[in-house]
C-alpha cells in the first residue's frame, strides 16, 4: 500500500479506513496499484466499503455509461490487489473504436498493463458521477 499507517492498535481500523479513503479519492495518494493486505490482514472488505461510500458501484465495463471522448474512474480488484484505471473508448481509426477499462499502470511498450474489454465478465467498481472529458486521439496521456 502506498500510504504508511502509524502504529497499529486500537485505532488501527480507523487509520486503515482513512488510508483507503485517500487511495479511493486520489487526492493525496496516487491511484495505481495498491495491496489490500496490511500486516497479514485482508482489508479488501474495508476497501470495497470505502468504494461504495465514495460512490463507486460494482459493474461491468459494458454497463458503464461513457461516450467516446469521456472517461470514468474505476478500480479492478484481483485477489488482494486493487488496480486503478479508466473506462473509456480507445480509437484506432476514425471508424474503429472499442470500449475498455485500462489500468494506469503501463507495460514496457507504454500500453495499459491490464485491460478489460466491454465484453469481459470481470467486475470493476466505477463512479460515473466522476466522468470527465478526455482526448480520444491521445488516451495514453491520462
Amino acid at each position: 500500500m502506498d500510504f504508511i499507517l502509524d502504529s497499529p492498535g486500537g485505532d488501527s481500523d480507523r487509520k486503515i479506513r482513512e488510508a483507503l479513503a485517500q487511495i479511493v479519492s486520489g487526492r493525496t495518494v496516487k491511484r495505481a496499484v495498491h495491496s489490500l493486505e496490511y500486516e497479514g490482514r485482508d482489508i479488501t472488505p474495508m476497501f470495497v466499503a470505502e468504494l461504495l461510500n465514495q460512490g463507486y458501484t460494482p459493474t461491468k465495463v459494458a454497463a458503464v455509461p461513457v461516450r467516446p471522448g469521456e472517461r470514468v474512474p474505476a478500480f479492478y480488484i484481483d485477489g488482494k490487489i486493487a488496480y486503478f484505471g479508466w473506462v473509456f473508448w480507445e480509437q484506432f481509426t476514425s471508424w474503429k473504436i472499442r470500449k475498455l477499462w485500462g489500468s494506469v499502470v503501463r507495460n514496457a511498450r507504454g500500453d495499459w498493463e491490464f485491460q478489460i474489454p466491454d465484453k469481459g465478465s470481470s467486475i470493476i467498481h466505477a463512479n460515473s458521477s466522476l466522468k470527465i472529458e478526455m482526448d480520444i486521439d491521445h488516451p495514453s496521456d491520462f
